[in-house]
C-alpha cells in the first residue's frame, strides 16, 4: 500500500501541518497512539474506552488494527496524530462501508480530520470498486465530527433515535453518507 499524501494550501495552516498523509499503523507507533488514546476528550464519542496502559494499546494494535482491512494512521510527516478506518459490510450490504476516525485533540479545528476523510474516501472507493456508499455515524452531541463529514462532502441524512448504546447510555446518532459518484478529490 502506497502512502497517501496531500499538501494543504491554506496559508493559515502551520508549516508542521502542511504534509498530511495516511499510512499503515504498526507497533512502532504505540507511543504516538497513546497520545490520543489516553485523552478523554478524544475517546468521549468513540466506541473504545480511554486507554490507561501501553500493554492494552499494543494488544489493540496487534489484534485489531494490523489485521483490519482498511485502517490507517493520520500523519503529519511520518508522525501519527490519529487514525482513520473503513469497516466494510458483507453479504447484501457489501456496497456499504462505515468510516471512523480519531485525532489528537491538539490538532482539532485545523482541517486535518476533514482532509483525512477526503483522502480516505478517494482511496477506499478506488481500492474497493464494489463499494458505492460510505457511511459515518456521529453522536448528535459531537458537533465537531458532524462538521468534519459535512466539509468532506458527506450528506446529512437524519437522526437515528436511540440507535446504539455508547459507554452505558443509549445514544441518538446522525447518519451521514457519501456515494462513490460524489468523491471529487484525486489522491
Amino acid at each position: 500500500m502506497a502512502e497517501i499524501s496531500v499538501k494543504l494550501d491554506d496559508k493559515k495552516v502551520d508549516d508542521e501541518l502542511s504534509n498530511i498523509n495516511l499510512r499503515l499503523l504498526d507497533l512502532s507507533d504505540v507511543d504516538d497512539f497513546m497520545v490520543w488514546a489516553t485523552d478523554d476528550k478524544v475517546s468521549k464519542f468513540c466506541s473504545w474506552e480511554t486507554y490507561t496502559s501501553r500493554e492494552d494499546a499494543v494488544k489493540y494494535i496487534t489484534d485489531f488494527i494490523i489485521p483490519h482491512p482498511w485502517f490507517r494512521a493520520i500523519c503529519v510527516g511520518d508522525r501519527p496524530i490519529g487514525t482513520i478506518s473503513v469497516r466494510p459490510n458483507s453479504g447484501g450490504d457489501s456496497c456499504r462501508g462505515e468510516i471512523g476516525y480519531a485525532l489528537a485533540s491538539q490538532y482539532w479545528g485545523k482541517g486535518i480530520a476533514t482532509r483525512a476523510v477526503e483522502m480516505t474516501a478517494a482511496a477506499v472507493f478506488g481500492e474497493w470498486p464494489h463499494l458505492e456508499r460510505l457511511e459515518g455515524l456521529v453522536d448528535v452531541n459531537n458537533k465537531g465530527s458532524q462538521r468534519v463529514l459535512e466539509k468532506a462532502g458527506f450528506q446529512r441524512e437524519g437522526v437515528l433515535r436511540k440507535y446504539l448504546v455508547l459507554k452505558g447510555k443509549t445514544r441518538d446518532m446522525v447518519m451521514f453518507s457519501l456515494l462513490s459518484t460524489e468523491v471529487l478529490i484525486p489522491i
